[in-house]
């Protein structure tokens, strides 16, 4: 299961369409665009739309708060948690 941390704050526990991994399809539905990934060694990936800055999208706190740990300044628009299994 994966959170989906959107950029209101809200958050949605979300399971892929198959019930094992997501398809390109569902990531890109659920972040809005291509797709981005911040892998991290505990096996959790954050999946963001790439071009999200360019877009002007919101600041998504949650997100960048847990990608700081990797020295990313800020995330933007809404951004799946996943473990890197379920990609």
């Amino acid at each position: 299961m994966a959170t989906l941390l959107l950029a209101t704050g809200e958050k949605r526990e979300i399971s892929p369409r198959n019930g094992r991994k997501f398809s390109l399809e569902e990531l890109q539905k659920h972040v809005g665009g291509y797709i981005e990934l911040i892998e991290f060694s505990n096996g959790h990936t954050l999946v963001m739309d790439e071009e999200g800055r360019l877009k002007g999208l919101p600041l998504n706190r949650e997100a960048t708060r847990i990608a700081r740990r990797l020295g990313y300044d800020y995330i933007v628009g809404d951004v799946l948690d996943c473990r890197r299994g379920e990609i």
